[in-house]
């Protein structure tokens, strides 16, 4: 199955069969955890199954943004949604991401955004093995004498590992009102590709508990 086209210009289509590969890699970060979460009354329980949906991302660099993007391309279709691809225009700029993607939403016939802004939560630093080294003396005849110092010595290797987060957003188009946000959080690693991934997934995972999908 082939996603329509979209009639808006800088806007891309999401093919299937890269949305299915997008979803595969999404698999690779266990324990991401959806935090703080809220939804619109007046939009709760409305389904956007069906709809044709701006995908949307911003993230410290290009690839991850991308990734980001084919990640929630993914998610939706597998949910029954249309997903569009978004400028990267929108990531670019200092207005929310929503806001900056509202006029080719708006061209594209899109009902919604779903944005996911990621950024780093913190860091974690894990050392690296180390040896020790201990002193020992003993005083010899019928008085015996035992003691000993323990010194352990780093011998390099240490790391730092980064913790990346989430906000993931549902914005209807016709009323630039945001409908549902929620927060999602990876734990700290080294392999960022499968921390973005992982936090894709849950926030549209989080979107479907909401009632959405």
């Amino acid at each position: 199955m082939m996603i329509p086209p979209s009639p808006g210009r800088g806007v891309r289509a999401v093919p299937a069969l890269a949305a299915l590969a997008a979803a595969a890699l999404a698999a690779g970060c266990a324990g991401t955890e959806t935090g703080a979460e809220w939804v619109d009354p007046q939009f709760a329980g409305i389904p956007l199954r069906g709809s044709r949906i701006m995908v949307v991302c911003s993230a410290a660099d290009l690839p991850a943004r991308k990734l980001c993007q084919d990640v929630l391309a993914a998610e939706l279709t597998a949910r029954g949604a249309s997903p569009v691809i978004g400028p990267d225009s929108a990531a670019d700029g200092p207005r929310p991401l929503a806001e900056a993607a509202l006029g080719a939403a708006r061209t594209a016939g899109a009902r919604a955004i779903f944005s996911a802004a990621i950024a780093a939560e913190g860091t974690v630093a894990r050392p690296g093995p180390s040896i020790g080294v201990g002193v020992g003396g003993y005083g010899g005849g019928r008085v015996g004498i035992g003691g000993g110092i323990g010194i352990s010595l780093p011998i390099g290797g240490g790391r730092v590992d980064q913790a990346l987060g989430a906000t993931g957003v549902l914005t209807n188009v016709a009323t630039g009102r945001t409908m549902w946000t929620v927060r999602a959080s990876a734990p700290a690693g080294r392999d960022a590709s499968a921390q973005v991934s992982a936090l894709g997934k849950a926030v549209v995972e989080a979107a479907q508990k909401a009632g959405f999908f």
